[in-house]
C-alpha cells in the first residue's frame, strides 16, 4: 500500500471494499460498472493530459516555493481591498476548523443552529452600521452587491415609472472602476441605461428611478450624501449607497439619511486580501423591499416546544421553487467569510471597533499633514482612510516601489494613499519619507499619531452600533473561543458524518489542500497590485486555467466568476456576446428542460434572455421530439441550451450528442451546467459531448469546502469560438481580445481558494482523478442496491445504473401520513444530515456518497434508511405522535422528567447501535417556518420582543 499515493486519503473505499460493493451491485469489475453506466459514444479515447500526482509533503514544499514568488509590499492601493488583522483565534477556530469550512447551506436548520446565530449575528452588524431595517446573510463581492442594488431598484419602481418605463441610472464617477465594470455588465441586459457623472452635476431628472453612490468615494473623497439623498428622495429617485463597512464607525449610517439600500464589503474585518478573495459583501435595505432582497436571509422563529430557533427565511423568493420568477439567488453567498466578520465584530466590540477606525482616520491625518508641510496638496477636503495628493505619479512610483510600497495611481498627477488596520506609526513615517525623496528634502518624521478629525461634521457619527449583549462579552481570546465552539457544536457539518446531499457534492476537503490558504504569502496579496508582484498566483492561476481546460476539453477557461450561479450568467454573456459579434444580437430565446437547475432559468433572465421550457420523459430524460421542435420554431432567435450532464434525474442521457447537434443545427450555442462535472471528470468532458461552455464548480467537483453555504468558485470554460469574450476587468488585463465587462469584483474571482483545486489536481492526476469519478459512480451504484427494496430509484441509465447520484422516491409514504421532510428530520436522530430534499421532484431524496465516503459509512447510512423505512411501515396517518413527525428528538427532551410520547426514549434518540458511539444532537426541534416567515425578526433582538400575545 502505497501511503503517500494521494489518491488512497482522498478515495474512502479500499480495494477489498470496492471489490465486496461491485458483488453487491452484481458485476464483475469497475470496467464493467461503468460501461453499463456511461454512454460508450461519449467516453474519452485517450487519458487527460495532466502532470504526475505529487504526493501530499511534495506538494506543500512545491506551493511553498510559488508562494515565495509573490512580493509582499506595503500595500496602500485601497478601491475595496484593505491589509487587515485577522485574530488568530478566528483564524484558528474559524477558517481553520472543518467543522466551519465543512458544513452544507443551513436548510436543515436544526443541524446549522450554531452557524445561523453567527449568521443573524452578521447581519445585525451591518443593520447597525448601515442603519437599514434588514440584512442579508451576505453577497459575493462589493461590485456584485451595487448590481443586485441597481436590479433591486429597478424592481421596486413605482407604479408611474413602470407604466413609463423609466429606466435611467445614474452613477457617481466616484465609483469603484471594478464596480462601474460590473454595472454595466448587469444594466443592458435588463434594460437599465447607466449614467455616469459627478454628484454635483446630477439633476435629479423624472428620467431617472434610482442612483448609486461610493461612501467615501473611489479617491478618498467622502461627499455630502446627506444633502444627494435628500433631493433624490423628492424627485422619487431611490438611492443605493456602497459604504465601507470601517468607516461606517465615523461616518454616519446612511440609513439616516434615507438611503433605500446600502451595500459593501466586510473583507476589513478579518478576512485576508487573498489577491481578491474570497470576501462576504454585506446588503442592507429597507423591510419594504424584504420579498426583493437578494440571497439569503436569516430569521428567528420557534420550534415545536415554542422555543427561539433560527433559520433561513422567506425561501419562496428563491430560484429553486420560482425559477424564472425569482428575486432571490441563494447560491450567492459567502458564509465562511461572513462568520469570520460578524466574529470579528463579536470580538472587538463597538470600543474595540471605534478604536481601530480611530486609528486608520488618525493615521491617514497625520500623513496627509505632513505631506502639506512638505508641499504636497491634499485635494481631498473630508476624507476616512484616504488621501488624495497632487505628485508626479510615475516618479512617486519608482521611489515606492523601490521600497517595497504600493499606492494607487489613478492619473499622471494623482497619487491616493488608503491607510488601514496594519498602518503602524514606522509605517507612515516611511510613506512620508518617500514623498520627502521625490522633492529631494528632509523628511518629517512624526513621534506619534494625533488625533484628528477630518469628516464633515453632518456626516459625522452619531447613531449607537453593536449595543446587543453578543457584541459586548466576548473581548478576551477564552470567551470568544469557548463562544466559537458553543456554536461549533450545533452544526452537524463533514467532519461528524457523511452529507449525501445530490447535486452538491460534498466530498473531503483535504488538510493538505486546505493548509496554505492561511499562510500570508498568498493571504496578502492585493488584486490591483501590479502583475509581477504576484507571480506565485500568476503561475497557479495559468496552470489551474489551463488543467480545467483540459478537463473539459475546451479551449480556454476564466476564473473570475466567483460562484457557480455567477458562472452560469457568464457562460450566458459570452454566448450573448458572440452572437453579437455575429450580427446576430437578436438571438435571445434559451431552451431550459424542465428538469434543469432552479440556477439556470434565473440565471437566464438575468442575461436578458426568454426562456422556453423544454419537456421531460417519463423516465426522466430530455423529450428530444419536443426540443427539437422547440429548436426549430426559434431556430431564428436561438441564442443556446442550457443543458445539466449527467442530468439533475442522475442519469448520463444517451442522446446528448443529438441534443446538442439540434441546437448548433439551429444557430444555437449549448451551455452545459457543470454542477454534476464530478460524474465526467476523466471519463468524458463536455467539450467531447458538444457543448460550447460549461461552468464547474470548484466548491463541489474541485474540494473547495461548502464553508456552510460559501465561498465558491464558478469558472466558465469554453470551445474556441467564445475564448475571445471571457470577462476582463478594468484594472488588470484579464480575459479575451473582445472581453465582455467584469463578472465579478476582482480580476480572477477568488483567487486564495483556488489554491485548493490547483493543489487538488495536483495530487491526484490524471489517474485518480479518474478514479475519483469512477468510485462516486460505484458509491452511488451500492448505495441504490442497498436500498433495493426498501426505497424505489426515480430515474436509472437504460442498463438500469445511478450515475453518481439518484433520487428516491418518499410519495408512496404519504399513505402513512408521513412526508419527505419527516424522514430528512428523523434521519438527524441517527446522525446524518438528509440529502437534497424535493430537489428536482417534489416529495424526493437526492443521494450523492461522493468519492471520499468509506464502505462503512455509506453502510451506517443505508442502515439508517433502511431502519426509517421500518419505521415508516409502522406509521399511519391517524398516528400523529410517531417517532418521525416528531422528530428530531433533542437533549432536552430525552431528559426531561416527562415522557408523553408513545414510543421509548431509546427509539427516539439511539434506534441503532452505532449511534451510542457518536451521537450529535439537535439543538432545537423542528422549526416552525411559517410563524417565522409571517413575524420577521433578521437581527439579534430576543424573540420574547415579539411573541404573539
Amino acid at each position: 500500500m502505497n501511503t503517500n499515493a494521494f489518491a488512497l486519503r482522498h478515495i474512502g473505499p479500499n480495494d477489498n471494499d470496492q471489490n465486496q460493493m461491485l458483488k453487491t451491485i452484481g458485476v464483475d469489475s469497475l470496467d464493467q460498472l461503468i460501461f453499463e453506466t456511461i454512454p460508450d459514444d461519449i467516453r474519452l479515447k485517450n487519458g487527460l493530459n495532466l502532470d504526475e500526482p505529487m504526493t501530499e509533503y511534495e506538494y506543500l514544499n512545491h506551493v511553498l516555493e510559488l508562494s515565495k514568488k509573490n512580493k509582499i509590499f506595503k500595500s496602500y492601493i485601497g478601491l475595496g481591498y484593505h491589509p487587515t488583522i485577522v485574530p488568530a483565534v478566528i483564524q484558528r477556530n474559524v477558517l481553520e476548523n472543518p467543522g466551519w469550512y465543512t458544513a452544507y447551506t443551513p436548510y436543515q436548520a436544526e443541524i446549522a443552529q450554531g452557524r445561523l446565530e453567527a449568521l443573524l449575528n452578521f447581519q445585525t452588524m451591518v443593520t447597525d452600521l448601515t442603519g437599514m431595517e434588514i440584512a442579508n446573510a451576505s453577497l459575493l463581492d462589493e461590485s456584485t452587491a451595487a448590481a443586485e442594488a441597481m436590479s433591486l431598484l429597478f424592481a421596486v419602481r413605482d407604479r408611474d415609472q413602470k407604466k413609463n418605463n423609466v429606466n435611467k441610472f445614474f452613477v457617481s464617477d466616484a465609483i469603484l472602476p471594478q464596480t462601474l465594470s460590473l454595472l454595466m455588465t448587469r444594466a443592458t441586459p435588463i434594460g437599465i441605461d447607466l449614467v455616469v457623472g459627478s454628484e454635483d452635476d446630477f439633476s435629479f431628472s423624472s428620467e431617472f428611478f434610482g442612483a448609486i453612490l461610493q461612501y467615501p468615494g473611489k479617491d478618498g473623497l467622502v461627499s455630502d450624501i446627506k444633502s444627494f439623498i435628500e433631493k433624490a428622495n423628492a424627485n422619487q429617485i431611490k438611492v443605493a449607497v456602497a459604504a465601507d463597512i470601517l468607516s461606517l464607525i465615523k461616518l454616519e449610517a446612511p440609513g439616516k439619511f434615507g438611503a433605500d439600500v446600502v451595500v459593501g464589503t466586510t473583507q476589513r474585518f478579518g478576512v485576508p486580501m487573498g489577491y481578491g478573495g474570497p470576501h462576504a459583501a454585506y446588503f442592507a435595505t429597507k423591510e419594504a423591499y424584504k420579498r426583493d432582497l437578494p440571497g439569503r436571509i436569516i430569521g428567528v422563529t420557534k420550534d415545536m416546544n415554542g422555543n427561539r430557533a433560527l433559520r433561513m427565511a422567506l425561501q419562496t423568493r428563491e430560484q429553486h421553487i420560482k425559477r424564472d420568477k425569482a428575486t432571490s439567488n441563494i447560491c450567492t453567498a459567502q458564509v465562511l467569510l461572513a462568520v469570520m466578520a460578524s466574529m470579528y465584530a463579536v470580538y472587538h466590540g463597538p470600543k474595540g471597533l471605534t478604536f481601530i477606525a480611530d486609528k486608520v482616520h488618525n493615521t491617514a491625518s497625520s500623513v496627509a499633514k505632513a505631506l502639506t508641510q512638505l508641499g504636497y496638496k491634499q485635494k481631498n477636503s473630508s476624507f476616512f482612510d484616504t488621501i488624495k495628493i497632487e505628485a508626479n505619479a510615475e516618479n512617486i512610483k519608482k521611489i515606492a516601489e523601490r521600497n517595497e510600497v504600493n499606492f494607487f495611481y489613478p492619473n499622471a498627477d494623482t497619487v491616493t494613499i488608503s491607510i488601514n488596520q496594519t498602518t503602524s506609526l514606522q509605517d507612515a513615517n516611511e510613506i512620508i519619507a518617500i514623498f520627502a525623496e521625490n522633492r529631494e528634502k528632509e523628511t518629517i518624521t512624526l513621534t506619534a499619531i494625533e488625533d484628528a478629525n477630518n469628516i464633515i461634521e453632518d456626516l459625522q457619527r452619531q447613531t449607537e452600533f453593536l449595543t446587543l449583549d453578543v457584541f459586548n462579552k466576548h473581548h478576551s481570546e477564552t470567551e470568544l473561543m469557548r463562544y466559537i465552539k458553543m456554536l461549533e457544536r450545533k452544526d452537524l457539518s463533514l467532519n461528524h458524518s457523511m452529507i449525501a446531499l445530490g447535486s452538491c457534492t460534498m466530498k473531503l476537503n483535504a488538510a493538505a489542500e486546505m493548509l496554505p490558504l492561511s499562510w500570508p504569502n498568498w493571504g496578502s496579496i492585493h488584486p490591483f497590485c501590479p502583475i509581477e508582484q504576484a507571480e506565485g498566483y500568476q503561475i497557479v492561476l495559468k496552470q489551474l486555467e489551463d488543467q480545467l481546460t483540459e478537463i473539459t476539453g475546451f479551449a480556454g477557461t476564466s476564473l473570475q466568476p466567483n460562484s457557480g450561479a455567477q458562472g452560469e450568467f457568464a457562460g450566458l454573456m459570452v454566448i450573448k456576446a458572440y452572437h453579437e459579434s455575429r450580427d446576430e444580437g437578436h438571438r435571445n430565446i434559451c431552451l431550459i428542460p424542465s428538469s434543469a437547475h432552479g440556477t439556470n432559468p434565473a440565471s437566464a433572465v438575468m442575461a436578458g434572455m426568454k426562456v422556453v421550457v423544454t419537456k421531460s420523459t417519463e423516465e426522466g430524460n430530455i423529450d428530444v421530439d419536443d426540443l427539437r421542435e422547440k429548436a426549430i420554431k426559434h431556430k431564428d432567435n436561438l441564442s443556446c441550451l442550457m443543458v445539466t450532464y449527467p442530468s439533475t434525474h442522475g442519469v448520463y442521457e444517451s442522446a446528448i450528442k443529438e441534443i446538442t447537434q439540434i441546437i448548433h443545427d439551429n444557430g444555437g450555442q449549448v451551455y452545459m451546467d457543470g454542477a454534476n462535472m464530478n460524474a465526467q471528470v476523466g471519463l468524458t468532458n463536455p467539450g467531447n459531448i458538444g457543448a460550447d461552455v460549461c461552468h464547474l464548480n470548484l466548491h463541489k467537483t474541485f474540494a473547495i469546502p461548502h464553508g456552510g453555504g460559501g465561498p465558491g468558485v464558478g469558472p466558465i470554460c469554453v470551445a474556441e469560438q467564445l475564448v475571445p469574450f471571457l470577462p476582463g476587468n478594468p484594472l488588470i488585463k484579464t480575459g479575451g481580445a473582445q472581453a465582455i465587462t467584469a463578472i465579478s469584483a476582482a480580476p480572477f474571482g477568488s483567487s486564495l481558494v483556488c489554491l485548493i483545486s490547483y493543489g487538488y489536481i495536483k495530487m491526484l492526476g490524471a489517474e485518480g482523478l479518474t478514479k475519483a469519478t469512477t468510485t462516486a459512480i460505484l458509491n452511488a451504484n451500492y448505495i441504490k442496491q442497498r436500498l433495493q427494496g426498501h426505497f424505489d430509484t426515480l430515474y436509472s441509465g437504460e442498463r438500469g445504473r445511478a450515475a453518481h447520484e439518484m433520487i428516491v422516491d418518499c410519495r408512496p409514504f404519504k399513505e402513512n401520513g408521513i412526508e419527505v421532510t419527516d424522514i430528512a428530520k428523523r434521519l438527524m436522530d441517527y446522525g446524518f444530515h438528509a440529502p437534497t430534499v424535493s430537489f428536482p421532484v417534489a416529495g424526493t431524496l437526492m443521494i450523492e456518497p461522493t468519492e471520499s465516503e468509506s464502505k462503512e459509512e455509506m453502510d451506517r447510512f443505508c442502515d439508517a434508511l433502511i431502519s426509517i423505512k421500518r419505521e415508516i411501515d409502522m406509521a399511519s396517518k391517524d398516528d400523529v405522535q410517531n417517532v418521525l413527525k416528531n422528530a428530531p428528538h433533542t437533549l432536552a427532551m430525552l431528559t426531561a422528567d416527562q415522557w408523553d410520547f408513545p414510543y421509548s426514549r431509546e427509539t427516539a434518540a439511539y434506534p441503532l447501535d452505532y449511534i451510542a458511539e457518536n451521537k450529535f444532537w439537535p439543538t432545537v426541534r423542528r422549526v416552525d417556518d411559517a410563524y417565522g416567515d409571517r413575524n420577521l425578526i433578521c437581527t439579534c433582538a430576543p424573540i420574547e420582543d415579539y411573541m404573539e400575545a
